[in-house]
């Protein structure tokens, strides 16, 4: 009789035993450190993924800033010159330039945009370190301005071309490098591209 009493105490005693106070804290310690994290990494991939709006509009404004470098001319003398459609190296005098080779820069007064004397070359958008355009970035016209926030830097670097000599001298810049950056906020998109002297008397 007495055992069987202690059977059914023990029987009931396994039952209802449960988690106890300290091991449901630790449970909760451990879920809410679990949870902590995993927001603290999907905010920190929130925080720096970039808006897919923002990247098509940097992509849209390097592909036209690109394509505006690469639609220039690459001669031997300024498109100004007198000689630009029959010189044969770019060099003054007989059978070259009369007056200004074409050389890494802008002519003297040359600037982009301008009216009077806008950039006529691939070479002229050569600055060292870059040729910065800041917000709002404009056409070659110094219209359509892109939305405000957006800064664009242009790289131009005389560069060798799988068989194409080039190098920073007038003579011998056969090929050139442009590399177009475009920033907003902490991003930044580079789009590049080359451009040879294969029409040296080709001024527009």
């Amino acid at each position: 009789m007495c055992i069987e009493r202690r059977r059914v105490a023990n029987t009931r005693s396994a039952a209802q035993s449960g988690a106890t106070l300290p091991e449901l804290i630790m449970f909760i310690v451990i879920v809410s450190v679990s949870v902590v994290g995993i927001l603290s990494v999907l905010d920190f991939s929130v925080r720096h993924s970039a808006d897919p709006m923002v990247r098509k509009q940097m992509l849209a404004i390097a592909e036209s800033l690109l394509e505006e470098v690469e639609a220039m001319a690459f001669t031997y003398c300024d498109p100004t010159d007198a000689n630009v459609e029959t010189a044969t190296s770019a060099e003054l005098g007989a059978g070259g330039c009369a007056a200004t080779v074409e050389a890494l820069g802008p002519e003297p007064g040359e600037t982009r945009g301008s009216s009077v004397a806008p950039f006529n070359n691939v070479n002229d958008y050569y600055r060292s370190g870059g040729y910065p355009l800041p917000s709002p970035v404009t056409d070659i016209s110094g219209g359509n301005p892109a939305p405000a926030g957006y800064s664009a830097t242009i790289k131009v670097t005389a560069e060798a071309l799988n068989t194409i000599a080039s190098d920073s001298t007038a003579a011998n810049m056969n090929a050139l490098r442009i590399a177009v950056t475009v920033a907003y906020g902490g991003d930044s998109l580079t789009m590049e591209g080359y451009r040879t002297r294969h029409s040296p008397n080709m001024a527009q």
